[in-house]
């Protein structure tokens, strides 16, 4: 308990501005690889080791990414991944040595923005983690525009999406899909390119967008406008004009 008490007291400690890593991963020796080349690569890092710590740190340090192990001892990284989502839109990247445990995250349409499969080399790692970074981070371009579909309310400047003026919890890689579909409504996007423009680097099946999409409808729903979002057979979603 101390040495986690330390741990926290740490990450709550950090001033720099460098993007902070948490690693959630119970084998030490591939967590001290992750934290080594992490850091080689100017990433600030904090470690748990299982579930419960995991959850501890997060809440203290505030990380910019979370690299979670899906097979851990208290909490595996489903619970941890479902306790974050509920508090907040951290991007997450999961890490599985076993396709059963794809096969379930992809199917539970959890929220993990990538995943990766082990054995993976560490420099995989950093370039995931850089791209999640880049395209999860908020634009400070003042020229973004608000795009405006029926009630819908899409702010590239602040990545955030309103519908009636109420705020949608979007998790980043949602906030990316929508955004590139609201580029051009009423034109058919194929899976491939929601793709390309909202997972670039993840090796992640094609089916992993309709997951999102799934998420996204049910959170459209809610706010009675699922009729935008439009599944086109065989190919893949527009948003409705």
């Amino acid at each position: 308990m101390q040495m986690l008490e330390n741990q926290v007291f740490r990450a709550v400690g950090k001033l720099t501005s460098m993007s902070l890593i948490l690693i959630v991963e119970d084998e030490r020796e591939l967590a001290d690889s992750l934290e080594l080349y992490l850091r080689s690569n100017n990433y600030q890092t904090e470690r748990a080791h299982n579930g419960e710590e995991a959850l501890t740190l997060f809440r203290a340090a505030k990380p910019d990414l979370v690299l979670l192990d899906v097979t851990m001892p208290k909490k595996d990284g489903f619970e941890v991944l479902q306790t974050i989502r509920r508090e907040a839109k951290t991007p997450v990247i999961m890490l599985t040595a076993r396709a059963e445990e794809i096969d379930k995250l992809l199917g539970l349409g959890m929220g993990a923005d990538d995943y990766l499969v082990k054995p993976y080399s560490l420099r995989e790692v950093a370039a995931r983690v850089q791209a999640v970074l880049r395209r999860t981070q908020d634009s400070n371009d003042p020229k973004s525009k608000l795009i405006r579909i029926g009630n819908l309310e899409v702010d590239t400047y602040s990545m955030s999406a309103r519908v009636r003026g109420k705020t949608l919890s979007l998790t980043p890689t949602e906030f990316k899909l929508l955004h590139h579909l609201a580029l051009t409504p009423g034109r058919a996007i194929s899976r491939a390119e929601l793709m390309e423009a909202a997972m670039p680097e993840s090796d992640a099946l094609e089916s992993a967008v309709n997951v999102h999409l799934k998420n996204l409808r049910q959170k459209l729903d809610a706010e009675d406008v699922a009729d935008l979002l439009v599944t086109v057979r065989g190919l893949g979603y527009r948003l409705a004009e």
